[in-house]
């Protein structure tokens, strides 16, 4: 039912999509004359590593620099890249995972290997089911690029204010999982690309219903500012890679 599922909606998201797709692939194409797509190794179910496809929101050869996260004032995006991201319109190209079956339309973010080479044993029970296009950590941490903006280490900030969370929301996910939650969360998703706010106020609701609650609960709401803390499985915050 989840494959017949993922292949549909992904389908009808490209096809419904597709003119603008193409435009952006243009523009982008413009800009510097090279592939308007960014084709990254990711690391998918069981550790098995696949393709991901996204239109390309920075300079060509932007992974040169060794650094993997992205702030909002990361100056490897380009000026049509801010829009690319603003609108997600560099997950839809995602789809075509989707369609191959590297992805499922909701599940755990695919990660590099370097990131997931550091996976505490706990963490590793991402990796035990088809990464997705999005999740709750998606749209919890939709503004992730503004959380890491102005950082001096965009990796290590990462690590130390969104991967506890996203972890342990992945997990959560993973051990609640069925066809209803998936499909209010790929609703809620579409919802957060308008309005962040009540993305995440939704969010926390589902998250209520299947008894989430305390320290994590709170920082789902996002009310308070980020503060580092310890991943799920690991017993000191992350401070170098």
């Amino acid at each position: 039912m989840r494959r017949i599922r993922d292949i549909l909606i992904s389908l009808l998201i490209l096809i419904i999509t597709s003119p603008v797709l193409l435009l952006t692939c243009v523009i982008v194409w413009k800009q510097d004359w090279h592939s308007p797509f960014y084709i990254s190794s990711r690391v998918g179910k069981n550790g098995k590593l696949f393709s991901m496809t996204k239109l390309r929101s920075m300079i060509f050869n932007a992974d040169a620099s060794g650094v993997d996260s992205t702030s909002l004032s990361d100056g490897r995006i380009t000026p049509v890249g801010h829009l690319i991201r603003k609108y997600k319109l560099d997950e839809i190209t995602q789809m075509w995972n989707v369609l191959l079956g590297d992805m499922s339309l909701v599940g755990p973010r695919p990660n590099i290997k370097r990131e997931t080479d550091l996976y505490s044993e706990e963490e590793n029970k991402l990796l035990s089911v088809k990464p997705g296009v999005t999740d709750f950590s998606s749209i919890i941490f939709s503004d992730e690029a503004e959380i890491l903006s102005e950082k001096d280490d965009p990796d290590i900030a990462y690590n130390q204010l969104i991967r506890q969370c996203k972890s342990r929301l992945c997990i959560i996910y993973i051990d609640n999982r069925n066809f209803f939650i998936d499909l209010r969360i790929i609703f809620i998703t579409a919802i957060t690309i308008i309005n962040k706010k009540k993305g995440i106020i939704m969010t926390v609701k589902i998250l209520e219903q299947i008894g989430c609650s305390g320290r994590l609960l709170e920082v789902c709401r996002r009310d308070d500012e980020l503060y580092p803390y310890t991943p799920p499985g690991l017993s000191e915050i992350v401070s170098r890679r």
